[in-house]
């Protein structure tokens, strides 16, 4: 399967786009967001609208300056951020941990903060699936209220995957994999079908998506096809930060 490629810029708004709709992380910008990743349009004014998200943003910065990187918004970059790659083995533990006690330490109690200070020892690395199943966690979202709704909201804002039924409408059907709790403890369950949005007012970012097509999915909304690499860089990284993240679960 050949996927085309797009500009690192790009691919990082078509994963943003997701939960910047829906007003969780970003600037309030998601109509202009959609349209630029949509059509590959303003680099330079995607480049200002990544700068602000600020819970992805310090991440790339980290990813690209261990790797020799000058863009943050490199497409390696981008993909060892949402997706797993071999990129995230050259940041430094140190340097990972060192990151996540600044931006996390002050806004998380004592006793919290002892849980996440061991993640970056353990092996966390700085990809989207360590936010979503530790940062997530340690502040509390896992120990209180609603245990379903708070897996669905994890669950939502992890990049999951899921293979093209069909297309309904703006639709798409797909057998997506979804995170269940077990005995207390996090693991991926078995796909089942779910209902996301691949289009909005006739924009998307998978307009070639057919059945029998895998998807990366960030909340509601197809981000990406993906190929057999990129879909098992996927499922090894989120089952690595699964284990470490069910350690302190």
């Amino acid at each position: 399967m050949t996927i085309a490629a797009v500009p690192g810029p790009v691919r990082f708004a078509r994963y943003a786009y997701g939960p910047n709709r829906l007003g969780y992380c970003g600037p309030d910008a998601a109509d202009e967001l959609l349209g630029e990743a949509a059509e590959g349009g303003d680099l330079r004014r995607i480049r200002e609208l990544a700068a602000g998200f600020e819970g992805a943003w310090p991440y790339l910065e980290l990813i690209a300056l261990s790797n020799g990187i000058t863009d943050p918004l490199d497409d390696r970059v981008v993909e060892a951020y949402w997706l797993g790659s071999d990129l995230l083995d050259a940041v430094p533990m140190a340097e990972f941990g060192r990151s996540v006690e600044a931006r996390f330490r002050p806004r998380v109690r004592a006793s919290a903060w002892r849980w996440l200070a061991t993640k970056a020892p353990d092996g966390a690395h700085p990809v989207h699936a360590f936010h979503v199943l530790d940062v997530f966690p340690v502040v509390g979202l896992l120990r209180g209220g609603q245990a379903d709704d708070v897996l669905h909201t994890i669950d939502s804002c992890r990049i999951r995957w899921g293979r093209v039924r069909d297309r309904i409408g703006a639709d798409l059907l797909v057998d997506a994999v979804p995170l269940e709790l077990v005995a207390g403890k996090l693991r991926l369950g078995a796909p089942r079908p779910e209902t996301i949005r691949g289009w909005q007012d006739g924009l998307g970012f998978i307009d070639e998506a057919g059945p029998g097509d895998l998807v990366a999915i960030h909340w509601d909304w197809a981000c990406e096809r993906l190929d057999a690499r990129q879909a098992a860089a996927l499922r090894n990284w989120t089952l690595q930060e699964l284990e470490i993240a069910n350690t302190t679960i």
